[in-house]
């Protein structure tokens, strides 16, 4: 592939709901461009950017996607993303490297809630961006509508480009209102053609809005608007622009992709109006030389730079690290410094990346999009320079985790290749976290959503060979007691020659602060106990407390207090008095009403007006206790309490609540008590699986 300038890079996120045919959209440009001789198709999966095996099957994106292609002296690198909201760190990766957007919306459900959260993701990048209306061709089809919703959602700045020509099954091409040409499909070819007859109203209405919403980038076109006199058709194109670049002005297209009508005028739009990488400040960073912070703002003719957005575990190829230029030239073979991990990395082959396909290339200037494979300590959000020149950029910020399941193997021995495979993956998927729970001894995966969770198993057995089954986490329950009671411990042996002998008498109190800790109090006088065997007697006591007397877990907020016993002057050592403490405990516990306990979370839900009564009564029915409700920006905030019990799957609940509006994030408060009803059904089930795993 030819050489570009930064000024002739366009690099453009396709955002939006799912299945409003993003990736249909990067197809057809592919197509459009010569780079592929075949449409291909997603439900076939056939299509470039959608080549996973669990994309193919589900007919949906999983994973940002590259797909550059040449539309005559400028590179288009599209950047297809997922519409499923579990899927969201590749968007949020994707945006990182982007210098617009394009935001699709379906000609029939209009304003969804993907097309509001792409929307959020735009506007928090700061970010130029077109709606794009697809599915003309499909019935119920209405751009008026969807153009009214979007105007109502996102404002007067959202500003009509194109007028369809036809609707439903008749849809035939678009007007383009910038320069006032009509584009119709006629065998399998763009044509274009004088604005056929009967348009003239909407035209206008139309292209009115272009010039109001133009007028107002430029004080000299503002006055020239409010004189009476037309502005210029450069004047348009070049206020437009201006426009569209600030974020003030939001054009709307329309089309039909898998028809390839609308294509062309959207490829033209991208080359014409949205902005190069030279036109856009990258985020912040750091020259470690003097400490400064500044905004990177993409440069040529400035020392090498780049950053990782994303990172491919390949089991074949090795890792692939995915990154833009910030500023210099990237050659292969170059030698760079990873400032994160303090190391020098050797440079293999460069290589563009569409879909899964690698275009080998020499050369990749400031802006460009590219990879190379096999980065020894490289990681995603490391930044790369030059030795002489280190520079470090902020590291891209990743969704929390937000749902948790614990995984292993379906087969016996499989667990190292788990472990493997998880390592991996974790450098490929950033919103992925593994974690060993040392109490339940499970291997707790947590991400984004349940699907996102079931692709990551899928992913371990056709990347690396290994079948897993998620199950619910293991809740870390406490036992601790409500009265208090003294208990004797006596532990006699004789077997020929010494025997063994230890006797305690131990009070456990329940200890009513908060503290967790287990708390031993000696309490012996004249001697009872000798003062070496009181140790042990701690020892013993702290040993069995690991094991509750209800299910097994451990018991906290109690106080042990040694305070009688006797011994033998031959008989006596530190084991049978270790040994007496814990039949001492087995009683102790019994009598003093041992209760269960369970940990409490903290729980913050931010989400829309209207679904805020909804929201309290499902924390209600979960246990929670509603503690302050307020404002946030266009959204409320309930702030509640509620057991962990009750909220492994509450991702998944809040999104069908809330249509996927909603957000949450929880920690981990205290520990309660266990209501009575539940507690007993806790306790048969742990015993039982207690007797399982021991059998």
């Amino acid at each position: 592939m030819k050489d570009y300038k930064t000024e002739n890079l366009r690099n453009v996120v396709l955002v939006g709901h799912g299945y409003s045919g993003k990736t249909t959209i990067a197809e057809a440009m592919l197509f459009n461009t010569g780079v592929l001789d075949r449409f291909g198709k997603v439900d076939d999966g056939t299509s470039t950017t959608d080549f996973d095996p669990e994309e193919i099957k589900r007919k949906i994106s999983i994973s940002a996607a590259i797909a550059p292609c040449d539309m005559n002296d400028i590179r288009i690198n599209l950047i297809d993303t997922p519409g499923y909201f579990d899927f969201v760190g590749e968007v949020v990766a994707a945006m990182r490297v982007g210098d617009s957007a394009v935001i699709t919306v379906d000609s029939v459900s209009g304003v969804e809630v993907g097309v509001e959260k792409a929307w959020d993701l735009v506007e928090n990048a700061k970010m130029p961006a077109l709606f794009f209306v697809n599915k003309m061709d499909r019935e119920n089809s209405d751009f008026s509508k969807v153009l009214n919703q979007l105007r109502t959602v996102f404002g007067n700045k959202v500003v009509p480009v194109m007028v369809p020509i036809g609707s439903e099954a008749s849809f035939r091409g678009v007007i383009d209102l910038i320069d006032m040409k009509a584009r119709v499909a006629e065998n399998n070819k763009c044509i274009e053609m004088e604005i056929p007859s009967g348009f003239e109203s909407l035209v206008e209405e139309y292209r009115n809005m272009i010039i109001e919403a133009v007028a107002q980038t430029d004080e000299q076109l503002m006055e020239k608007y409010f004189n009476g006199e037309e502005l210029t058709p450069d004047e348009i194109i070049k206020g437009f622009r201006l426009g569209v670049i600030s974020g003030d002005v939001i054009p709307v297209l329309c089309g039909a992709a898998i028809k390839n009508m609308g294509i062309e005028t959207l490829m033209y739009t991208l080359k014409k109006f949205m902005p190069s990488p030279a036109d856009r400040q990258y985020a912040t960073g750091t020259n470690l030389k003097t400490n400064e912070k500044f905004i990177a703002k993409i440069d040529a003719a400035a020392p090498f730079s780049a950053q990782v957005f994303k990172t491919v575990a390949d089991p074949f190829v090795g890792k692939i690290s995915m990154f833009k230029v910030l500023s210099g030239a990237m050659t292969h073979d170059m030698e760079i410094y990873n400032v994160n991990k303090e190391k020098k990395e050797k440079l293999g082959n460069l290589f563009l990346l569409r879909g899964k396909k690698q275009v080998m290339v020499d050369k990749l200037v400031a802006g460009d999009i590219g990879a190379v494979a096999k980065l020894q300590f490289t990681t995603t959000g490391d930044t790369l320079c030059d030795f002489n020149n280190p520079v470090m950029y902020d590291t891209i910020i990743f969704p929390a985790p937000s749902i948790s399941m614990a995984i292993e193997p379906k087969s016996k021995g499989d667990e190292d290749k788990i472990g493997n495979g998880l390592h991996r993956l974790v450098e490929e998927d950033p919103t992925l976290r593994v974690e060993k729970n040392t109490e339940t001894h499970q291997t707790l995966i947590s991400g984004t959503g349940e699907q996102h969770l079931e692709i990551i198993t899928k992913r371990l057995a056709n990347k690396f060979g290994v079948e897993v089954v998620l199950s619910d986490p293991k809740i870390p329950y406490r036992e601790t007691i409500k009265k208090s009671a003294k208990a004797e411990g006596k532990h006699k042996k004789q077997s020929g020659g010494h025997g063994q002998f230890g006797h305690v008498w131990i009070e456990f109190e329940p200890i009513l602060d908060g503290n967790m800790d287990i708390e031993f109090v000696d309490k012996v006088v004249g001697g009872v106990v000798p003062r070496q065997y009181i140790p042990a007697v701690e020892k013993g006591l702290r040993e069995s407390m690991v094991e509750g007397v209800l299910a097994g877990y451990p018991v906290v907020n109690i106080r042990c207090s040694l305070y009688d016993g006797s011994y033998h002057p031959v008989d006596s050592a530190e084991m049978p008095f270790k040994v007496a403490a814990s039949l001492a405990y087995r009683k102790g516990m019994a009598s003093a009403n041992p209760v269960l306990l369970e940990p409490i979370y903290h729980v913050e839900v931010i989400v829309p007006d209207e679904y805020m009564g909804d929201i309290i009564g499902d924390l209600n029915k979960k246990r929670g206790k509603i503690l302050g409700m307020e404002q946030e920006g266009k959204f409320q905030k309930v702030t509640a309490e509620a057991p962990l019990a009750e909220m492994f799957k509450y991702a998944t609940d809040l999104r069908s609540i809330t249509q996927a509006r909603g957000s949450f994030s929880m920690h981990f408060s205290r520990y309660e008590e266990v209501p009575a009803q539940y507690s007993a059904k806790i306790v048969e089930t742990a015993n039982a699986n207690r007797e399982k795993e021991q059998n």
